[in-house]
């Protein structure tokens, strides 16, 4: 994998933010190892930090807004994919207000000023997370869906349709985060001439000018709005081109609209905290349907992390053998469910069994098709977390354990003549009394096969 990243020193830069029209100074600072990207409100007593992440997001109105502790970030996506297009694990971004700069209306500016000050590699590896299954998320309202698929890359597809003729149909695709830069960071944010009017009347967009976003003509341009747009853009000449885009903006490209859309994608998935390799694919994509994807693949990213497989090498040679494993549990073969121990911590024990077509329950669970019950996967985990337990006492041959309840078991994944069955054992809660509290999980082949919480008793042989 390879190495986290930050950049070499700070680097800062001013404008006003699009819809509060105030200066703002914003200054990105090196961060150390997995701090990830987040906000700093300089303005405020004690500098209150907020984390660029999914569970701060309060609404999408106009851009992608956090929230934390009362303590406001507005339009964070256009900083964020910045940050990811330039591969930077790590930053502190300060901000002495609650909008970062529009700047252009892109990424152009914060992406110059991080390839101004430079990248520095870091020591840890970066987090990436591998999609390995189909993940969508549909919005019934807008028609809206944004789903992610197997892929070697980061890769982007983004396709925009607002059933307007102006704009038409358009779409982007990025087929590699190396060319954010070049290709899609410049592309700037768009809007229709009636989204301008509601926001004029509304007393938004204060900071706008006609060299930060992309307008539109989707309707007739009355004297009245004529006006209302002179005065909000400070200029005495406004027109509308052949092109439907008023004044004179030259597009950089002819899809311009969807490759900012995928810009879009890009900041607010980085909220997501990690690296994604996968394909993205959005149709119709926006900042809410944008953070309600983000949110679902956090969501499975958290249920696959609980599950995750303890990573081991089976070159590597055992803590315990068989034989030590029988100088502290009980059980003698044929019910010695456990081989080997592979690691053992004060709170937790790996530990594994080959599964061989030669054990007796095979015989009759079941004939022709041979799983192993998943009562003996349950026991076998109990005989792990057994070998914990008693290697913390200085006889555990004087000690016997019993079941005292089991919860929450569940059985996933069949296992069969020839799997490698590893356990992983924690203890739920500390040894008191001789009652042993854990939490047992089995796997083949990095798949989750049961899980189990099981309670139990520490008893002396002398006290049966």
């Amino acid at each position: 994998m390879p190495k986290q990243q930050t950049i070499k020193k700070a680097v800062s830069l001013k404008g006003v933010g699009l819809h509060t029209g105030k200066e703002v100074n914003l200054t990105f600072k090196p961060a150390e190892d997995n701090f990830g990207y987040c906000f700093c409100r300089v303005d405020l007593d004690e500098k209150p930090i907020i984390e660029a992440n999914i569970k701060y997001v309060i609404n999408t109105e106009r851009g992608t807004n956090l929230d934390k502790n009362g303590v406001k970030i507005k339009t964070s996506e256009h900083v964020l994919a910045a940050l990811v297009g330039m591969e930077i694990d790590n930053v502190l971004i300060e901000l002495d207000a609650s909008e970062p700069p529009i700047m252009d209306g892109s990424s152009k500016f914060f992406v110059e000023a991080l390839q101004k000050v430079g990248i520095k590699q870091q020591k840890t590896e970066r987090n990436e997370y591998i999609v390995k299954d189909v993940i969508s998320y549909y919005d019934e309202t807008s028609g809206s869906d944004i789903t992610v698929i197997p892929s070697d890359n980061y890769e982007v597809t983004t396709m925009v349709d607002f059933g307007t003729k102006i704009l038409g149909t358009q779409n982007a695709t990025m087929k590699d985060l190396s060319k954010f830069n070049d290709e899609f960071a410049n592309a700037r944010t768009f809007s229709f001439l009636h989204d301008i009017e509601m926001l004029l009347d509304n007393g938004l967009i204060k900071g706008g000018d006609l060299n930060n976003a992309i307008v539109y003509v989707d309707k007739e341009l009355s004297k009245s709005t004529m006006n209302k747009l002179k005065k909000a853009f400070n200029t005495d000449n406004l027109s509308v081109k052949s092109n439907g885009i008023l004044d004179n903006l030259v597009l950089h490209y002819p899809n311009e609209a969807a490759r900012h859309k995928l810009l879009d994608v890009i900041g607010d998935l980085a909220l997501l905290g990690t690296r994604i390799k996968g394909k993205v694919i959005a149709n119709k994509p926006g900042h809410y349907v944008n953070t309600m994807f983000t949110k679902r693949l956090a969501s499975v990213i958290k249920n696959e992390m609980k599950n995750l497989a303890p990573v081991i090498d089976l070159n590597k040679p055992a803590i315990m053998d068989v034989n030590q494993i029988m100088e502290v549990l009980p059980h003698r073969p044929p019910f010695i469910l456990v081989d080997k121990i592979l690691e053992i911590s004060d709170n937790h024990i790996i530990g594994l069994k080959n599964i061989s077509m030669n054990e007796g329950f095979f015989q009759g669970h079941f004939p022709g098709k041979p799983i192993m019950p998943g009562v003996l996967q349950i026991e076998a985990m109990a005989q792990t977390g057994g070998v914990l337990i008693l290697k913390s006492v200085p006889d555990p041959q004087n000690y016997l354990t019993f079941f005292a309840k089991i919860d929450n078991a569940k059985f996933k994944y069949p296992v069969v003549p020839g799997d490698t069955l590893v356990f992983k054992v924690e203890l739920l809660s500390p040894l008191r009394r001789g009652i042993i509290h854990m939490k047992g999980k089995s796997f083949v082949d990095g798949k989750l096969a049961s899980e189990a919480e099981l309670l139990a008793k520490m008893i002396r042989k002398t006290e049966i």
